[in-house]
């Protein structure tokens, strides 16, 4: 079996980039939606994105919750578990694919800055900048950010990544092309 996720991050009660993300995973069926945290509520020190509709975003999610993985973002809280349909409260978790094993976490307890111990053969992803950005750090680990679905910043496109045939493709939820990519 082909393995195809989609990893995304950062929806932030965005029912429209929601909609986006969802229009692209109904495009490509992946095996898992892997969500890296801050999915209904937009924090305290972001703008409310466009088309913040955190009810909405919820209902959206739970029609896909069987291929859902999800992580806790510091935006997200033991309310948002009472209405999302599949588990959000970890703080990491760990996916196999391309014959490494994946780290999947938000990135405000560890991320590029203070990364986890990880061996060579495993990969970080997170995404909470909202800069999508992949790099060979210094123990060797490669980390990969997703960008943000709703927020991005400094002038980065609304992303995703799409992992397919050992590679992670970065993709721009507007256009739906490829704006960068690395493989494993």
């Amino acid at each position: 079996m082909d393995e195809k996720f989609i990893i995304a991050s950062d929806i932030h009660g965005s029912a429209f980039w929601c909609e986006k993300l969802l229009a692209f995973t109904e495009k490509v069926q992946p095996t898992k939606l892997v969500l890296l945290g801050d999915l209904l509520y937009h924090g305290p020190r972001n703008p409310l994105p466009v088309g913040h509709d955190a009810k909405t975003v919820f209902e959206l999610l739970n029609a896909w919750k069987e291929k859902i993985l999800a992580v806790r973002g510091n935006c997200d809280a033991e309310v948002d578990q009472m209405v999302l349909e599949f588990p959000v409260l970890a703080d990491y978790a760990l996916l196999n694919a391309g014959g490494k094993s994946l780290y999947l976490t938000h990135g405000h307890l560890t991320g590029e800055k203070n990364p986890p111990a990880l061996s060579k053969d495993e990969v970080l992803l997170n995404g909470h900048t909202h800069d999508p950005v992949h790099k060979v750090l210094e123990n060797g680990i490669l980390y990969a950010n997703c960008g943000s679905v709703a927020l991005p910043k400094a002038g980065t496109p609304h992303s995703c990544i799409l992992f397919e045939n050992g590679e992670f493709l970065w993709i721009d939820l507007e256009t739906q092309e490829i704006f960068d990519r690395v493989t494993l």
